[in-house]
């Protein structure tokens, strides 16, 4: 008797090994898949979001180097040009009701394309956009424009031009789409870069001051750059470009 229970009977520690086995056998419970699932989910999440943020700041970045693109542009095409009118000056002329009123200053008659302007400050208040019309009655040409004062046309996915044409008189067809070139030129003070003075602004001589004439003041020219998206109400600012011509 004392035999068979030696070599038949299960012992306390073999039925605890039976029994751990069987539960290992019976799979996952409740909560470990619950807990699975969490733990993927938030992965899942994580990866999307990461991804996101990397489509918005890859396509942030692609719209700035196009803005700084566009804003070098117009300071190529003005780099080789006088601030003021080559022919007509800038100057003070009489209105007839006894105010001394700038005359020079903006385009001039005659120009009515950007291949007619001649001067910085001809560029003053003018917008070149994928919008802009034929004409400077509205301060908006057809754009935007490059070093050569022409539009720059939207392209395809292939890299073809999508319907440009350029007229004598105008541009017809689909410019880089979404774009804006807007400028700015200012009169500015030659010691203090921050002032801004009037386009009528001149100085009188004063003392060893021998004055200063409305022509003989730096200019600082401003390129802001917009862009509109398909499903954008207004254009938002993406980068501005500034300089100094002294």
């Amino acid at each position: 008797m004392t035999m068979l229970n030696k070599f038949h009977v299960p012992s306390k520690l073999a039925r605890r090994r039976s029994q751990v086995q069987s539960t290992s056998n019976a799979g996952f419970t409740l909560i470990e898949t619950s807990m699975a699932t969490v733990i993927i989910g938030v992965g899942v999440l994580a990866m999307v979001d990461a991804q996101s943020a990397f489509i918005v700041s890859n396509q942030w970045s692609s719209h700035a180097a196009s803005a700084t693109f566009l804003a070098n542009e117009i300071r190529e095409l003005t780099r080789n040009l006088p601030k003021h009118d080559p022919v007509t000056g800038l100057t003070l002329i009489d209105d007839g009701e006894g105010n001394m009123v700038i005359s020079g200053w903006g385009t001039d008659g005659g120009e009515v394309t950007v291949d007619d302007f001649d001067d910085i400050d001809d560029f003053d208040g003018m917008t070149f956009s994928f919008i802009g019309t034929p004409g400077i009655d509205d301060n908006d040409l057809p754009g935007p424009i490059d070093a050569f004062g022409e539009v720059i046309p939207a392209l395809s996915i292939e890299g073809n031009e999508l319907g440009y044409t350029d007229n004598a008189n105008g541009f017809t067809g689909e410019a880089m789409n979404g774009w804006y070139q807007t400028i700015s030129v200012e009169k500015i003070n030659p010691f203090d870069t921050s002032v801004v003075r009037s386009n009528s602004f001149f100085e009188l001589p004063n003392g060893s001051f021998p004055g200063r004439d409305v022509d003989e003041y730096p200019l600082r020219i401003s390129v802001f750059v917009f862009y509109q998206g398909v499903n954008d109400l207004t254009a938002d600012l993406v980068t501005t470009v500034t300089w100094i011509v002294p």
